[in-house]
């Protein structure tokens, strides 16, 4: 019988020549044999470091902790934190926030804004499906805002959808139209898409108390596995297993969520290796977290806390000089140090959102930041008395400097309102700090706009638009110009950038209002707080840019991954 050599006879077989050979050559012929060896294992290492790089692999479970307890896992109704991280990981929108920040398609296909901005033609991807493997279509689209902008739902997100008409074209085609054009109202693309073939023969007045809310089915990339419950019949854990189906399914295998009523017990979950993620953690607690063991991941809410001022209540705050001298005073990085424990962003004037960066015009406000605040006073004619307060001559009266602080009674604004009051006491102004239940500040403060400053922090959104907050329309209750601010080059600029198409126009426009408002000063802005994402090492993120909301940390849960493997790219495919 034939026998094919081996390679390893033949090694064998060359060895054994090698003991034939004269002593002499013996020695050159090993050297020579053990040279090409080790050329050759060096090539195959070389050609592998060339062509092999580190890719993500499937597999691997994160558990994450949250605090509450799930209510409505529903995209029409999610209100709390806790709903609406399980919403943003289980259903899915017409777009989705991308790493970089910007907008980028989902669900939908593609998206075609008319050249009036009035017009959105939406084409519904055909491969799209929600978990129970019914197709995702253009009547599911339609069910979903029509849902929304039912009156008798009372949903949070109606606002953002009145006065707009859905048509439905085709089986992955629709329409949605705009009373008028506004750029921004792309941003709510990113609602969840729900299931009309189950939700859709609900009545409107059952909705809330269907079981759906807690077992949902959407179409996002993790679906419900199972719910746990406790004694009382509450979840108190849910097991997502990965969207196999989904068209961009996750590395991720499962989601482990674990429901906490205190933050002290994810704490010790954190600590005792139960759990491997959490956004829930305070600032003034984010130091005991275990800096080798868990990242800490930080991003700026659009969230802008500052000091608005009545100019009406004060002669002394329609004074320019005044109120940027007030400005000038604040030290806002500690201030962040001693309120946020230092996980904020200052600011010293509106931010706004261009493209893919938030940008400030910090530059306009500290035009005259080689100045100190006392001499921004004397250069606009203030003069301090013998005990060091600061006086003028307004309108035939002396005029004391003095502001009176009015904010809410929490552990966040009594830090800054001290850290404030402070440093304008150091500058020799008088001020008197008055605090209110939330109820009791924007039923008798902020709604009669009756405050001299008001310490408030307001929520701009993704789009950061300014109009409601500057715009001279928004001034008197209920708009949201809380500091009754008018300039008509403002408001010009303002209705621009809500109505043209074009990014780097409407960027433009809001950077010349923006510049406009930090020079006149109507408001003291001092700081944008972060939110931070806990989680253990192992765990490898896409970046986290212009994050709305806490829950978007979960738009791109498809990059996520705990494995990674050294592959040649014919092998990745196979990923």
């Amino acid at each position: 019988m034939n026998t094919r050599p081996t390679s390893r006879n033949l090694v064998d077989a060359f060895l054994k020549r090698i003991e034939l050979v004269p002593t002499s050559d013996r020695f050159i012929l090993r050297i020579l044999f053990f040279a090409v060896i080790g050329s050759l294992v060096y090539f195959a290492l070389t050609v592998n470091n060339d062509n092999a790089t580190l890719v993500a692999t499937r597999g691997g479970i994160i558990r994450e902790a949250v605090l509450g307890t799930p209510r409505f896992v529903n995209p029409a109704l999610a209100i709390t934190r806790a709903d609406q991280d399980i919403t943003a990981l289980v259903y899915s929108g017409l777009m989705k926030l991308s790493p970089d920040g910007t907008l980028a398609p989902d669900l939908a296909e593609s998206i075609t804004v008319s050249e009036d901005g009035i017009t959105y033609n939406i084409i519904v991807r055909k491969d799209a499906r929600f978990h129970d493997g019914t197709p995702v279509t253009a009547r599911d689209v339609v069910f979903t805002i029509q849902l929304v902008q039912d009156p008798d739902l009372k949903s949070p997100l109606r606002g953002n959808w009145n006065d707009v008409v859905v048509e439905e074209i085709g089986e992955h085609e629709l329409n949605i139209v705009l009373e008028e054009p506004y750029a921004p109202f792309i941003e709510n693309f990113t609602l969840g898409i729900m299931p009309a073939h189950l939700w859709g023969e609900l009545p409107i007045e059952q909705l809330p108390f269907s079981q759906l809310n807690t077992e949902p089915i959407g179409s996002g990339q993790f679906m419900v596995a199972e719910a746990r419950r406790d004694a009382t019949g509450l979840i108190s854990s849910y097991q997502l297993t990965a969207f196999t189906e989904a068209y961009d399914d996750p590395k991720i295998n499962a989601f482990e969520l674990q429901f906490y009523t205190r933050e002290s017990d994810i704490l010790s979950a954190l600590s005792e290796n139960l759990t491997d993620a959490t956004a829930y953690i305070s600032t003034e607690n984010l130091a005991i977290i275990d800096a080798e063991q868990f990242t800490l991941t930080n991003e700026a809410l659009p969230r802008v806390f500052a000091l608005f001022l009545n100019q009406n209540r004060s002669s002394a705050l329609r004074d320019n000089a005044v109120r940027e001298a007030l400005s000038l005073a604040i030290n806002r990085e500690q201030l962040i140090d001693s309120a946020l424990q230092g996980y904020g962003v200052p600011i010293t004037s509106p931010t706004i959102h261009s493209g893919t960066e938030l940008q400030s015009v910090d530059g306009v406000q500290n035009s005259s930041s080689s100045l100190s605040a006392a001499d921004v006073l004397r250069a606009g004619d203030w003069e301090q008395n013998e005990v060091g307060q600061w006086e003028k001559t307004i309108d035939n009266s002396v005029v004391t400097l003095s502001v009176t602080i009015r904010t809410s009674n929490t552990p966040l604004f009594n830090a800054v309102v001290a850290a404030v009051a402070e440093d304008w006491k150091a500058l020799g102004v008088e001020v008197i700090t008055e605090q209110f239940e939330q109820t009791g500040l924007v039923q008798s403060v902020i709604r009669p706009r009756d405050f001299e400053a008001l310490l408030f922090g307001i929520d701009m959104s993704r789009s950061y638009d300014l109009y409601p907050f500057w715009h001279s329309s928004q001034k008197d209750d209920p708009g949201l110009n809380i500091a009754q601010y008018t300039n008509l080059s403002v408001d010009s600029a303002l209705e621009t950038a809500r109505t043209t198409q074009d990014p780097v126009a409407r960027a433009a426009a809001q950077r010349e209002a923006a510049t406009t408002i930090a020079t006149e000063f109507p408001a003291i802005f001092l700081f944008q707080p972060y939110t931070t994402y806990v989680t253990r090492s192992t765990i490898s993120l896409p970046s986290m840019q212009l994050l709305g909301r806490p829950s978007d940390r979960f738009s791109n849960t498809n990059a996520w991954h705990t494995r990674s493997d050294v592959l040649w790219p014919i092998f990745q495919d196979e990923l």
